[in-house]
């Protein structure tokens, strides 16, 4: 049975997460990007076009690209271009052909839980919270992978296919360094839940660096 944003056409999901992000302090301005693969044809994907502000994201603003190259298939306006970071997106539902929603945020927790961190992965709390991105162990010992954030984004992303072909995640998140989070789910919901998860914990990181 679908449930809540799964109940909604792609786009409309998306846009309806955007504003809630939005409200949140999660994408100020038009920072972050949202994507989700077109339910018709999954060789293909919708992502947010680039510049858009996403306290007021509507259907009109995503653009659906080719899995395989990133090319524009369908847009609204010829004026609309993907967004920089259609390349992380991409290396994402080629690693992992069940993700269906790909959601990346910058906030200001995510960033200050993880700049003292000079490891390629950080330590995660086994706070009961991580039962919500799939871990069920009693004292589970959970890393986020980090990334380097960088001025070309597709060296960002071959790291990330790197890293991982080498070694899967213990979770369905990342996070670029000074940048934000990335999490993504089998489905609109999943990811979307998947991201409250995140922040949770690393809004709670972030408390226990700065209170000792």
């Amino acid at each position: 049975m679908a449930t809540l944003f799964d109940q909604f056409e792609t786009r409309d999901a998306l846009a309806k997460m955007g504003k809630i992000f939005h409200s949140r302090g999660w994408m100020a301005g038009t920072a972050g990007n949202l994507s989700a693969r077109d339910n018709k044809q999954a060789d293909s994907f919708w992502i947010t076009a680039s510049g858009k502000p996403k306290g007021a994201l509507a259907e009109d603003d995503f653009l659906r690209l080719a899995m395989t190259n990133g090319q524009v298939i369908e847009s609204t306006s010829s004026d609309d271009k993907p967004s920089a970071e259609v390349a992380i997106h991409q290396v994402i539902y080629r690693l992992f052909p069940e993700a269906c929603c790909c959601l990346h945020v910058h906030t200001v927790d995510a960033c200050i839980a993880t700049q003292g961190c000079h490891e390629p992965s950080l330590q995660l709390p086994p706070l009961e919270m991580i039962k919500g991105m799939g871990v069920w162990l009693q004292s589970p010992e959970v890393r986020l992978p980090l990334f380097d954030n960088r001025l070309e984004v597709t060296r960002i992303a071959t790291e990330i296919e790197q890293s991982f072909m080498q070694q899967s995640p213990d979770i369905s998140a990342l996070m670029i360094r000074q940048h934000g989070l990335t999490v993504w789910g089998d489905s609109l919901q999943q990811a979307y839940n998947r991201l409250e998860i995140m922040e949770f914990i690393m809004s709670y990181v972030a408390r226990v660096q700065q209170h000792g």
